[in-house]
């Protein structure tokens, strides 16, 4: 079995109530406490994490003159539709 490619070690401060449920389910699955953090933060980075890059990203896009005027797209919307009606 490969070992993951890991950083270095970081601090970090957790309520008490949170490092004992940690603990609970380390115990209990046993892992360790830093198996049970990292995928925590995995999950976390898949969803509200990877909705925050995303956001990153649009913006990112929007300054680089990708994005689309919402008035043109609204406009071009409503032809499609009148189009389809009168079809």
């Amino acid at each position: 079995m490969s070992r993951p490619d890991l950083s270095e070690p970081i601090s970090l401060r957790l309520p008490s109530s949170v490092l004992s449920e940690i603990e609970t389910i380390a115990a209990a699955s046993e892992r360790t406490r830093s198996w049970v953090i990292v995928r925590a933060l995995k999950r976390y980075l898949a969803t509200e994490g990877a909705e925050i890059l995303a956001a990153i990203e649009g913006r990112g896009a929007l300054a680089a003159g990708e994005g689309h005027d919402l008035d043109d797209v609204i406009g071009e919307i409503e032809r499609i539709i009148r189009s389809g009606q009168a079809a």
